[in-house]
C-alpha cells in the first residue's frame, strides 16, 4: 500500500530522536514538506543534514507562549504528529509537584497547545487535516511506578476522542497510536536487562517488543487518506498486550 503526501505540509514534534525522528524522515520520503520541532539543536541539525528538505525549529514546548509565537505564523500545516513526550519510573510516594508539572506539561498541555495552533490554521483555511497523537499502552493499562505517565497519556486519549468529535464536521481527523515498549535507542537501554524485560515480554502475546518502523507505519496510515473514515481512534501497537 503506497502512501503519498505530495503537496502536504507536516509538523512533527519531538523529532530529534527515536520514533519522532523516523516519522519526520518517512514523511519526507513520502513527499511531505516536513517541519521538525525539538529541544536539542544539535540533533535537529543532524536531522537537517540527513534530510535537507526538512525545516527545523528548536523549541521548548513546555513554554506555552514561546510555542504560540514560534508556530502561529508558520504557514499552512495539513498534518500534525504530536510525538513529544517524557516520563520516568517513580513510586507514588516519591512523586513531586515538579514531576507532575513536567510530565503533564509536555505530554498533555503542550500537545493541546500545538493542536490548538494547527487547528486554528486549518479552520482559517477551511482545509481538511489529519492529526495523530502519540499515546501509550500506559493510557489503557496500569503500569507499576508509571502513575503520572499513565495519567498524562490517559488525558491524551480523552483529548483525542473529544477533539475528533468537535473537528469531524470540518473534515479534520484526530487519532492516536498507543505503543508498547518500542526498541528505540532509549528503549533498548531501558529494557536491556533480561530480568526487567522478560516479565513484560511474557505479557505480550507476540512475545517481543515493538520496532520503531511498526509505530511509524501506523502513524503514516492514520495521517493518510487510506484511513479517511477513521477518527477518534486509539490504535494499540502493542503485540496484543491489551488483549490479555
Amino acid at each position: 500500500m503506497e502512501i503519498i503526501f505530495t503537496g502536504k505540509r507536516a509538523l512533527v514534534t519531538g523529532a530529534t530522536k527515536g520514533i519522532g525522528r523516523d516519522i519526520a524522515i518517512q514523511l519526507a520520503k513520502c513527499g511531505a514538506q516536513v517541519v521538525a520541532v525539538g529541544r536539542n539543536q544539535t540533533d535537529l541539525a543532524t536531522l537537517k543534514h540527513e534530510v535537507p528538505s526538512i525545516q527545523i525549529i528548536p523549541l521548548d514546548l513546555s513554554d506555552w507562549n514561546a510555542t504560540s509565537t514560534a508556530l502561529t505564523n508558520l504557514g499552512p500545516i495539513d498534518l500534525l504528529v504530536n510525538n513529544a513526550g517524557l516520563g520516568w519510573l517513580k513510586p507514588m510516594s516519591e512523586i513531586t509537584e515538579e514531576d507532575v508539572d513536567s510530565v503533564l506539561g509536555i505530554n498533555t498541555k503542550a500537545l493541546i497547545n500545538v493542536t490548538r495552533i494547527v487547528v486554528q490554521n486549518l479552520l482559517s483555511r477551511n482545509a481538511p487535516g489529519s492529526i495523530v497523537n502519540l499515546s501509550s499502552q500506559a493510557s489503557l493499562a496500569g503500569l507499576m511506578h508509571h502513575t503520572v505517565y499513565c495519567a498524562s497519556k490517559g488525558a491524551v486519549d480523552a483529548f483525542t476522542r473529544a477533539a475528533a468529535l468537535e473537528l469531524g464536521p470540518y473534515n479534520i481527523r484526530v487519532n492516536c497510536v498507543n505503543p508498547t515498549v518500542i526498541l528505540t535507542d532509549m528503549g533498548k537501554l531501558g529494557w536491556s536487562d533480561p530480568k526487567v524485560a522478560e516479565p513484560m515480554i511474557q505479557k505480550i502475546p507476540l512475545r517481543r517488543f515493538g520496532e520503531v518502523r511498526e509505530v511509524v507505519d501506523a502513524v503514516l496510515y492514520l495521517l493518510s487518506d487510506r484511513s479517511s473514515m477513521v477518527t477518534g481512534t486509539c490504535l494499540p501497537v502493542d503485540g496484543g498486550f491489551l488483549a490479555c
